[in-house]
């Protein structure tokens, strides 16, 4: 494979670093102190600039606004905008919403593309995805109590969901229940669009996580459907596709959490080196990054980050060339050991700096709490690990060992 970046897309992730340094990163101090609702002034105006730029909705198609990148080159620009916690929502690639529209771009009808497409790409509404559910495993997606009966021209939804990022003033879900109970175990679910407006769309409340309850996109609410009627038109896709669509829908999501957690890496990185040249430890002038352990930190990270890079650059080139299902075992792979490498970097740098390290003085700390969850979502790392090496022997069933 090439891994030859354009010049074009040189320029396209210039401009985007250049912006996420000087118009994001010093916004931060005010988006780890305030209520995110209360930053959607400033946020909007600096997505006007972004669209102003023309560098609005990266990875969405060019007919709806968006710039149209492929998977490759929106990998590139999620490990820009990774950077800091806002990078993807100022120019709309955020999730949940990047998902919704790769699947409404695919399976919507061309009502549905108008009612919730057009506006969802252009950053007029945003959206959530209600898939998990509080008493059951969200690694196996198969177990689901949720249910959408079908009822003259509409379904009923009854379900509790929770971990439903950004429901908090989101214009309608995406939800996964099950319309087909006597079904194989994979064709029982299918996609519903419920507006959040419905009679018996509940948002219970926003989930705290590691001690932060959140507001509007930046929160995880739980969601109880109760006896929520919508039209037969806001299903997604066939009945009964709901994992085949999710599995769609997953696959490229996992290249984009990588690749932006690995611009959490580089940002970490960055402030890690930083500080170790700059502390000073000893009356001599002696700095922290004359500490050998230090320096193998450091090394460790550049090797991991590297490695790290090149898989998750191979795992979309894989998607690209030969679809989702031949590059299975290499979207797993990445899935487990970026999550590691994000894990690794980042206490090694809060390390580095120290009691600094675990304040809001600096977005580590920040990093450190909300990114833990990267082990989990998206199938649990050891769900992933399993499954990997379930392919990996069947290739070996039946072959006997080489002596020598």
């Amino acid at each position: 494979m090439d891994f030859t970046v354009s010049d074009k897309m040189q320029a396209i992730v210039g401009m985007m670093r250049e912006f996420v340094e000087k118009e994001l990163v010093p916004l931060e101090p005010d988006f780890l102190a305030k209520d995110f609702r209360s930053m959607l002034p400033v946020i909007e105006e600096k997505r006007a600039m972004v669209r102003q730029m023309e560098l609005w909705a990266p990875n969405h198609p060019r007919e709806y606004g968006g710039m149209g990148l492929d998977l490759m080159e929106h990998a590139l620009v999620s490990e820009v905008l990774g950077r800091t916690p806002i990078g993807h929502f100022v120019f709309g690639c955020h999730a949940p919403d990047a998902g919704n529209i790769e699947i409404l771009h695919k399976y919507g009808t061309p009502e549905q593309k108008e009612r919730w497409l057009k506006p969802l790409v252009a950053g007029k509404i945003r959206s959530c995805f209600s898939m998990t559910e509080v008493e059951l495993p969200g690694s196996n997606p198969v177990m689901m109590d949720a249910t959408a009966d079908r009822e003259g021209d509409g379904y009923v939804v009854n379900g509790q969901k929770w971990y439903s990022t950004a429901a908090d003033g989101a214009a309608f879900a995406i939800v996964m229940a099950v319309t087909n109970p006597e079904a194989p175990p994979y064709l029982r679910a299918s996609m519903i669009i419920v507006p959040t407006d419905t009679p018996g769309f509940n948002r219970v409340r926003n989930i705290s996580v590691m001690g932060h309850t959140g507001s509007d996109f930046f929160s995880h609410a739980e969601i109880l459907y109760q006896s929520c009627r919508v039209p037969a038109a806001n299903l997604l896709g066939p009945e009964g596709w709901g994992f085949a669509i999710a599995q769609e829908r997953l696959g490229p999501g996992r290249i984009h959490h990588c690749m932006r957690w690995l611009g959490i890496c580089s940002r970490v990185y960055d402030l890690m080196c930083r500080r170790a040249a700059e502390r000073v430890m000893s009356p001599d002038g002696r700095t922290l990054a004359t500490k050998q352990i230090v320096q193998v930190w450091i090394a460790e990270s550049a090797a991991e980050i590297q490695a790290a890079r090149l898989m998750t650059l191979h795992a979309a080139w894989k998607i690209e060339t030969l679809g989702v299902k031949e590059a299975r075992e290499e979207i797993s792979l990445i899935k487990f050991y970026v999550a590691g490498v994000l894990q690794r970097v980042v206490d090694r740098a809060l390390q580095v700096h120290g009691g600094l390290g675990m304040t809001d003085d600096t977005i580590i700390s920040f990093f450190y709490r909300h990114e833990r969850a990267a082990r989990i979502y998206d199938g649990a790392d050891e769900v992933h690990k399993m499954a990997v090496a379930k392919r990996i022997l069947k290739g070996y069933a039946g072959r006997s060992a080489r002596r020598v």
